[in-house]
């Protein structure tokens, strides 16, 4: 259908709105036994790397062969955001949270729940502090201690379907926006919500797009960057694989504002997913008028197209970024000219990341004073994090900003698992540092990571237990940035570099006291002289934790030993004697023949000087006789 008109829109909406309300706990109870039932299935990464899309399979084969396809309806959607418990199913009406779900069942899930309407308890989320089986997610704690602002169709809608985003809401903003206000008009409102920019840097969003606009050029440009590059991050893509409209509706509202008329989003190949529902959703958008000329019968033309890069960090800087978009080698260059003065082919370019877009259109729905009601003083609003590592409620959640760490970590995260220690938390990816335990009532906002020694950045949060060692995190994060590192400039290339060869020494109990302070001196100078933001913040993950764990540093030097047991060339491996059976396989396992000992005879015991420390003799023991210290 060709949208006109805001009465196309509005027909729409109504004409699937019931769907809504059923998923939403919206509808009267009078009508709850006469409509179909809505039975969502995670078809998110996370989910779908668990099989779910086998689950939506026989899902469709048990409705059919059950004759429920009249009662039944089985939608595909995007991620929950709770993906220790994938995959996921959430039948409506009822709201019902089925977790762990496994193929074979299914059968019982159309048997007892879609047919006889009986909820299968086993396979309702257990509360871990009572023992409770919760039959709705709005009474689960993890969804409960969130704000889901951005994520509020993730797990609600099919992203397949631009009449759900539509049902929704959706594209309403952008017909606002078109039909009756003026470009200057709709900037201001962006600058006084207070929203930063959540790629990492914080710019506010209103001046950068205000700078845009007033740019001259004969062309210009509206780009999303959704090159999600951290380890550990997967907030980008889960709202494109999730939400995908809510980004290309804001583009086209940005391309209205800055006087653009095409837009990219560049996101990186090995997406799939998140490529595929874009792909659906432009073509959706552009078939029924949203996208391309005339939009809405208003003059406007906007049309998007996807740009795929292949995987380097480095082009998630926006400069890079720029050039790789173009075609050419994904290299940072000197600023300025800034992007919005000159990017994309040498035109004026506006570049946000998938987040910062995803809530321009509620900001305009429902006002600016809405949006920075949320948040603190200077940093509004909500904000996406990544949640993984040793924490034992790994996921997608969305939070205020102001939120403290602790909050995070040990509510909505709930703690960490078996009982562990908690050590530090990574916030920011490679460009962030580590926060220790005695900081975790930090509260999260840009100024304050900050001035910890750390970042926002994208929104990824690694947190990390007793049995990780701060020197080997600090090396793979540092090793991870000069991998990536584009070697355009001598202090990113060179410095990283020399950083990680006296890291490496620490790790393997060759390191000396001196080296601690050439590290810093060397951190300092390559923030100081990067070209780019990958070389100025690469030396933080190595500066916070000299800052933080220098204990541990210290041990490694002094003492030879890591504290965690991890930096294997500083472990001496042992056997228990009173646990060893004689078995040989150790010795069978060990390339260096270190193992002595005779089967049947005597314990045996390890040659510490043919040990290699390869850890093989204690992986290969059956009773778990052989340990590292």
């Amino acid at each position: 259908m060709l949208i006109n008109s805001l009465k196309d829109l509005e027909s729409i909406r109504n004409s699937h709105l019931q769907d809504i309300k059923i998923r939403t706990g919206q509808l009267p109870a009078s009508d709850k036994q006469s409509v179909k039932k809505h039975v969502l299935v995670c078809s998110g990464t996370g989910c779908t790397s668990s099989n779910s899309l086998d689950l939506l399979n026989e899902l469709e084969t048990q409705v059919s062969k059950n004759k429920l396809k009249n009662q039944v309806k089985v939608i595909k959607t995007g991620c929950f955001g709770f993906c220790k418990m994938g995959p996921i199913i959430a039948v409506h009406p009822g709201d019902v949270f089925y977790c762990l779900v496994e193929k074979e069942d299914i059968k019982e899930i159309v048997e007892k729940h879609l047919k006889e309407g009986i909820v299968v308890d086993r396979l309702l989320y257990k509360d871990e502090q009572t023992g409770d089986r919760i039959k709705q997610r709005s009474n689960i704690h993890f969804f409960q201690a969130q704000n889901r602002v951005v994520l509020r169709n993730c797990g609600l809608i099919s992203p397949e379907d631009i009449a759900e985003y539509i049902a929704v809401d959706g594209y309403f903003a952008l017909a606002d926006v078109l039909m009756n206000k003026a470009p200057q008009d709709v900037i201001k409102l962006i600058e006084a919500s207070g929203l930063r920019g959540r790629g990492g840097g914080g710019f506010p969003v209103g001046k950068k797009w205000s700078i845009a606009a007033a740019a001259t050029g004969d062309k210009k440009y509206v780009v999303c960057n959704a090159d999600e590059g951290d380890p550990g991050a997967f907030m980008d893509r889960s709202i494109l694989e999730g939400d995908p409209h809510s980004v290309i509706e804001a583009m086209a509202i940005a391309g209205y504002c800055i006087g653009a008329q095409q837009g990219y989003i560049y996101i990186r190949a090995e997406y799939p997913i998140a490529i595929d529902r874009l792909e659906k959703a432009i073509d959706q958008a552009r078939n029924n008028g949203l996208l391309g000329s005339n939009i809405l019968d208003t003059g406007f033309g906007f049309d998007l197209d996807l740009r795929l890069g292949a995987g380097a960090f480095v082009c998630g800087e926006e400069t890079a970024l720029l050039r790789s978009a173009a075609g050419q080698r994904g290299e940072p260059r000197p600023r300025p000219p800034y992007p919005a003065q000159c990017g994309l082919w040498g035109m004026p370019t506006l570049l946000n990341n998938v987040e910062t877009f995803a809530n321009i259109p509620l900001i305009l729905r429902y006002g600016p004073e809405w949006y920075s009601s949320m948040g603190t003083q200077g940093s509004k609003g909500t904000k996406v994090f990544s949640l993984a590592g040793k924490v034992n409620n790994t996921g997608l959640i969305e939070v205020p900003m102001g939120t403290t760490l602790r909050t995070i970590v040990f509510d909505i995260g709930g703690g960490i698992p078996q009982g562990r220690e908690f050590k530090a938390v990574q916030t920011g990816g490679p460009s962030g540092g580590c926060i220790p335990a005695e900081l975790l009532d930090t509260p999260i906002d840009y100024e304050s990571l900050k001035e910890k020694g750390s970042m926002m950045g994208s929104g990824g949060l690694i947190v990390m237990d007793e049995t990780d060692c701060m020197v080997d995190i600090a090396r793979f994060y540092l090793h991870f940035s000069q991998d990536e590192s584009c070697g355009q400039c001598t202090p990113c290339r060179v410095g990283t570099k020399r950083m990680l060869e006296l890291l490496e020494r620490i790790t393997k109990g060759k390191g000396q006291m001196e080296d601690l302070e050439t590290l810093e001196e060397l951190g300092a100078e390559i923030k100081d002289a990067s070209l780019c933001g990958l070389g100025m913040t690469a030396p933080n993950p190595v500066i916070s934790t000299l800052h933080y764990f220098k204990d541990e540093y210290i041990a490694h030097i002094k003492d030879k030993k890591c504290p965690a047991g991890v930096c294997r060339a500083l472990l001496d491996y042992t056997i228990d004697e009173d646990k060893c059976v004689s078995c040989g396989l150790c010795a069978k396992a060990c390339v260096a023949d270190a193992i002595i000992g005779e089967q049947k005879g005597r314990p045996y015991f390890i040659d510490r000087q043919k040990c290699l420390k390869c850890g093989s003799c204690e992986a290969r023991c059956p009773k778990d006789a052989i340990y590292a210290s």
